[in-house]
């Protein structure tokens, strides 16, 4: 009998973590680049093609040791050897943080759970989400190119997916952010537009917070939450000036989760939210 349980255990298929869902986004990308197939990598370390595969998608894990041979047959750089080892020796503790530039548009654990996501819901006190900019407004509010590029290309990814897999997503907006000119009048008519088209769209909704919603803890500081299909556990970020931090702990979630629920009731519907959005259009086209 203890012999049968213990076969059943050893049969169920290990569960993904954010964590280890991103370490095997990144083999997956390096072994790519190096222009090696699967079954042409796995041969040449002596694997299975199913371990190297379970080891890409995050279902299951393997030594420092094995992963550093695979970054050495696949000719990887130094630095990223030591980032993606870094990554490979961190503890599962539910959160973890990603160090980036001015945004955090090309992280890994961003794009790869973006796609997986069935639900995205994210909150904005000061500025249009990025999953709603223009590529104007991003250039104007960050002052990169490459950086408004990578947004474009964030969202276009998420756009290209079948419509039965792309996630629904609502984004959150306070009314501060529909008020802060940015990049001048122009740029914000555009946005404004842009928004307002949004609200016709049945898998991406922006609404608005206005000004004259009562005072709320919640709209102080941003954050995003993303669930996915069962078993995979929701996971919730939030940036900072120079990282993002990404959870999964359940006490965590269940904050995000009271946070976006307390946003839904703050926030105009969607026709209220596109009608505001299309007055500050003419406001800000009659200022151009």
């Amino acid at each position: 009998m203890v012999t049968e349980i213990a076969e059943k255990i050893h049969r169920q298929p290990r569960l993904s973590t954010a964590l280890s869902r991103e370490l095997g986004e990144e083999l997956r990308k390096i072994r790519r680049r190096a222009r090696m197939g699967s079954a042409e990598t796995a041969d040449a370390l002596g694997w299975s093609l199913g371990k190297l595969s379970k080891l890409e998608t995050g279902s299951r894990g393997t030594s420092p040791g094995e992963i550093g041979a695979l970054l050495g047959r696949l000719g990887t750089a130094p630095p990223t050897r030591d980032r993606i080892l870094a990554i490979a020796g961190e503890p599962a503790t539910g959160s973890f943080m990603r160090p980036h530039r001015t945004a955090p548009d090309t992280l890994t654990a961003l794009s790869l759970h973006e796609r997986m996501a069935r639900t995205i819901t994210t909150y904005e006190p000061f500025t249009v989400p990025a999953l709603a900019q223009t590529q104007d407004y991003t250039r104007a509010l960050t002052g990169d190119s490459a950086i408004a590029a990578a947004r474009i290309a964030r969202q276009e990814a998420l756009h290209a997916l079948h419509n039965l897999n792309r996630p629904h997503t609502i984004l959150y907006l306070h009314e501060s952010a529909v008020r802060g000119i940015v990049g001048g009048p122009a740029v914000m008519r555009d946005q404004m537009l842009r928004l307002a088209m949004m609200c016709e769209t049945t898998r991406v909704t922006p609404r608005l917070i206005p000004m004259d919603a009562p005072f709320d803890q919640t709209v102080l500081r941003h954050g995003a939450l993303l669930t996915f299909a069962e078993p995979i556990k929701s996971l919730a970020y939030a940036e900072t000036d120079t990282a993002t931090v990404f959870h999964e702990a359940p006490q965590i979630i269940a904050h995000y989760e009271t946070k976006m629920l307390r946003l839904d009731t703050l926030a105009l519907p969607q026709a209220q939210s596109r009608d505001a959005f299309t007055y500050w259009a003419d406001v800000y086209d009659k200022a151009t």
